[in-house]
């Protein structure tokens, strides 16, 4: 990837750099990432745990002291699936310009964002002689299966330092989010008796006793409604997948279902843990038998935009939309939960263009967002650590 601090340019090789995850190797985007944020003349390092040396990660810094800013985006995208690749209009990876869009996969989740935190901190290493405080970039693997392997292991391997300040990189219509929800997932299963179908009663349906099941997560998702915050609303319960019997003419013995339970800031995973297995167990189903297994937990995060660098970010924002920045919410989750360790100060989650867009087939980024996003970042660094005061 060649060295030009092109902002259009420099998204567009990205891009055309595939990292799907999985399979989750981000060597290839990682290094090309490396080398041009070591040619614009920063410090940048490629980092990845030792058992998966594929998840490869890239930390750059400029400058020293305090305060300390970080500018964090992931560089794995989800994969083209099959039936996907077919609804594409150009080329998942050709980073087509049509009408003012960017095409691509990964263009907008999260390559926008990465690209505006790339060009904004060679921006900064140019200006180094005037540079109060620390930059530090963190283009991490791993963040759509997670961050596990990304995020959360740069954090706790110690790579990362406290921050005085986090932007994390997603899709936010460059507007100033301070709050997403966090998510449990679950897996239910339903033990029956099989039967032949001619004398169902002789066997125990495990697809009836779910179906008592599933409605009465369904009531269970209503009544959270009742449950609202400010930023991202309410808590959800969503029956994604079910699966059970294997032929129409025999009682199923067995039955399956995995849901996902988003949960709003301030909610305990325990306690919404506990909350299903109640929910699920006290439906009658006898002589059937259940049982909940599975559960995985991605942490909702919230802070605030009430400190002084949160503030000089929201002025900025303000002075290029035109309009207020928020604070608001983000829906999906991202890598701010495994940074919250980190902040000395607060974090918000900023980017162009929308996550609906996200994940889908000719994924885009409105390239006069993008450009409004680099200036908002360009702004926000020349006036927090290259002492621009206007």
């Amino acid at each position: 990837m060649s060295w030009q601090a092109d902002p259009v340019a420099l998204l567009q090789e990205l891009v055309r750099i595939p990292s799907p995850n999985p399979p989750g190797d981000t060597r290839a985007i990682a290094a090309a990432i490396a080398a041009w944020l070591q040619e614009a003349g920063c410090d940048a390092r490629v980092l990845a745990p030792e058992a998966r040396p594929e998840a490869a990660s890239v930390v750059a810094a400029v400058g020293h002291g305090e305060p300390v800013i970080m500018l964090h985006a992931h560089i794995d995208t989800v994969p083209v699936a099959a039936a996907e690749a077919q609804r594409w209009s150009v080329d998942p990876y050709s980073a087509t310009i049509r009408e003012g869009r960017l095409y691509g996969k990964g263009s907008v989740d999260d390559k926008a964002p990465l690209a505006a935190m790339m060009i904004t901190t060679a921006h900064v290493a140019a200006q180094r002689e005037r540079l109060r405080g620390t930059l530090l970039l963190v283009a991490a693997a791993e963040e759509e299966t997670g961050g596990q392997l990304g995020t959360r292991w740069l954090a706790e391997a110690g790579h990362l330092p406290a921050c005085d300040f986090i932007v994390v990189g997603e899709q936010t219509h460059n507007r100033v989010a301070t709050a997403h929800k966090g998510v449990l997932r679950a897996t239910v299963r339903v033990h029956g008796r099989s039967a032949h179908a001619t004398n169902p009663d002789r066997g125990v349906n495990a697809i009836t006793a779910m179906a008592r099941i599933v409605l009465a997560l369904e009531a269970y998702h209503r009544a959270l409604a009742e449950r609202v915050h400010p930023m991202v609303g309410v808590p959800t319960c969503n029956v994604g997948v079910i699966q059970g019997g294997s032929t129409a003419n025999a009682v199923p013995d067995h039955c399956v279902i995995y849901l996902d339970r988003r949960m709003i800031p301030g909610e305990d995973p325990t306690a919404v843990q506990a909350e299903l297995e109640q929910v699920v167990r006290e439906v009658e189903i006898a002589p059937a038998e259940v049982s909940l297994s599975g559960f995985q937990v991605s942490h909702w995060f919230s802070s605030t935009a009430e400190g002084p660098l949160a503030r000089l970010f929201l002025d900025c924002a303000a002075r290029e939309l035109g309009a207020s920045p928020g604070p608001v919410g983000y829906l999906p989750g991202s890598d701010a939960k495994h940074l919250t360790g980190l902040m000395r100060g607060e974090m918000i989650v900023f980017g162009p263009g929308s996550y609906e867009v996200a994940h889908a087939a000719d994924e885009y980024v409105d390239l006069a967002e993008y450009a409004s996003t680099v200036r908002i970042l360009m702004d926000f660094a020349d006036r927090a650590l290259l002492g621009r005061s206007d």
